[in-house]
């Protein structure tokens, strides 16, 4: 098959010869009848997620490759998987695409998209192709639990410890360096990279969940990805749970790189974390005695940044000792 075609359009080339392209990316076993079929383990239930992003809205060629956009958008559909406690048994992807999208864009997509997948051992099963005035993305992901070794946003319970699984900021952080290339001079260029890296390559956490699938016994966990930010993440479990918390603002891990070559004030750091959102981290409610075993068991800087209260309120304790609330207005929302 031709990969090149630089000059083509998906116009040019047609919706068949573009399907027969992307047919190269898909697991053969299941692309080619009208759905792919999957049969879960036995006991196992089924995890659907979908995900949308829009250019102009979740991307753009200022700051993302069309690699990068496949990656991203596989990556944030993994990501809620694993906020589930579960793992993957494949991935769908719905395109609407411009008429005057070159071939090449779309080769470079898929590739992203493949390159993510292969990383985490899943495959792409299937998907739809449309017209669209405005490249559109939409991905289901499916994946498989055992029932109890679900994660749900519901079940916190007061004295459980927060942990979180990585550091928080780096991607806002990534951003502010693609969109304002003058914008932290201080950080040495390997800084640089990771941070920009963090922002157009996120990893979700499946190796967490890897992790606590081998615990016995198996701990009851609460929690979510930090996609919208860390902030939105906590309020979310605790308004889910009926619930409030307590967090310590020094124990919440800041990227190194940032704290080194003091490029933010520390108030500025501790914003990016807790609503620049993008991380793709997990913050994960459970027992005290499970939590400081995780941590011993995953990424370095993972923390325990705060414990659920029976109290409504989510309340941020400052290196000071001044409380503050947690809002839930600043984090990313749409139509807002």
């Amino acid at each position: 098959m031709e990969k090149n075609n630089l000059g083509v359009t998906v116009a040019e080339l047609g919706e068949q010869q573009v399907l027969q392209r992307l047919y190269q990316f898909c697991e053969p076993s299941m692309v080619g009848d009208d759905a792919a079929v999957l049969t879960p383990r036995a006991g196992h239930l089924l995890v659907v997620t979908t995900d949308m992003l829009v250019d102009g809205i979740h991307f753009c060629d200022r700051t993302t490759s069309p690699a990068d956009v496949g990656w991203r958008s596989a990556a944030a559909n993994l990501s809620d998987i694993a906020a589930m406690g579960a793992s993957p048994l494949g991935l769908t992807i719905s395109l609407g695409l411009p008429e005057t999208l070159p071939v090449s864009w779309l080769d470079q997509f898929y590739q992203g998209v493949a390159d993510c997948l292969n990383t985490y051992g899943t495959a792409i099963i299937g998907g739809d192709l449309s017209r669209s005035p405005v490249i559109t993305v939409s991905m289901t992901a499916l994946g498989e639990v055992l029932p109890h070794q679900q994660i749900l946003r519901s079940t916190a319970q007061p004295g459980d410890a927060i942990v979180v699984t990585g550091v928080h900021g780096a991607a806002r952080a990534g951003l502010e360096l693609l969109l304002h290339s003058d914008w932290g001079q201080a950080l040495s260029p390997t800084a640089r990279i990771e941070l920009q890296q963090a922002h157009q390559r996120p990893q979700p956490r499946l190796d967490v969940i890897q992790v606590l699938k081998e615990f016995t016994p198996v701990p009851r966990v609460t929690g979510m990805d930090s996609s919208d930010g860390l902030a939105d993440a906590v309020l979310q479990i605790c308004r889910a749970s009926g619930m409030g918390a307590v967090i310590q603002q020094t124990q919440i891990p800041i990227p190194k790189s940032l704290r080194n070559a003091q490029v933010l004030t520390s108030e500025q750091a501790i914003e990016w974390a807790l609503y620049g959102g993008e991380d793709f981290e997990l913050v994960l409610c459970l027992p005290l005695s499970f939590a400081q075993e995780l941590l011993e068991r995953i990424d370095p800087t993972a923390m325990i940044i705060g414990h659920i209260v029976a109290e409504d309120d989510v309340t941020l304790i400052k290196s000071n000792g001044e409380k503050n609330l947690l809002d839930m207005q600043k984090g990313y929302q749409h139509f807002k």
